[in-house]
This record gives structure tokens, C-alpha cells and sequence, in this order.
């Protein structure tokens, strides 16, 4: 086996890499190891990236309850909303 790896991390991140390895009953050396080899050994597409996140619970996805109004039915909609947003953005480019 070939133990030419230098790595150079800082110190509190060496502290939590062996707290971690101590709580898991682990050296180092194996917890390191285990997350190299993840980290390179197989690419991930989109979609299963996609699926990982969403059962990590780190993304959250939501499906629309139909299609997004178009320029027509926006204008519609916000007829009588006023001006107050052009004016805000108005003053803070100077214009006002």
C-alpha cells in the first residue's frame, strides 16, 4: 500500500476530522480514506444529484400548480398596483 499523501489542513479541521474518527470508533487514516474515495470515485450525474439532496432533505422541489402567466396576463393582473417599486428603484439610482 503506498503512504505518500501529504496533506496539509489547518488545525481545527484536523481536531474534527479525529473527534469524528473517535466518536465512530475509527482511525483517521479510515475515515480519510473512506472520503477520497467517495469524493473521486464516481461522478455524479444531475439527476442523481438531484435525488441525494432531496433524501438528505438539503433541497427542497416543488411542483407548480399550473403553468406561469405570460407578459399579457402579468400586465392584467397588476393593473392598479401603482408605482411605489419604480419609485423606490427610482430613488436609489439617483433619479428621483
Amino acid at each position: 500500500m503506498k503512504q505518500q499523501l501529504i496533506l496539509r489542513i489547518d488545525r481545527e479541521l484536523h481536531a474534527r476530522l479525529k473527534a469524528r474518527a473517535e466518536v465512530e470508533g475509527r482511525s483517521v487514516n479510515e475515515l480519510a480514506t473512506e472520503w477520497l474515495r467517495a469524493g473521486v470515485g464516481h461522478e455524479e450525474t444531475p439527476q442523481e444529484w438531484h435525488r441525494r439532496l432531496m433524501a438528505d432533505g438539503r433541497l427542497v422541489a416543488f411542483e407548480p400548480d399550473g403553468p406561469a402567466p405570460g407578459h399579457d396576463e402579468l400586465e392584467r393582473i397588476s393593473a392598479g398596483w401603482g408605482t411605489a417599486v419604480s419609485e423606490a428603484l427610482d430613488c436609489t439610482r439617483g433619479e428621483w
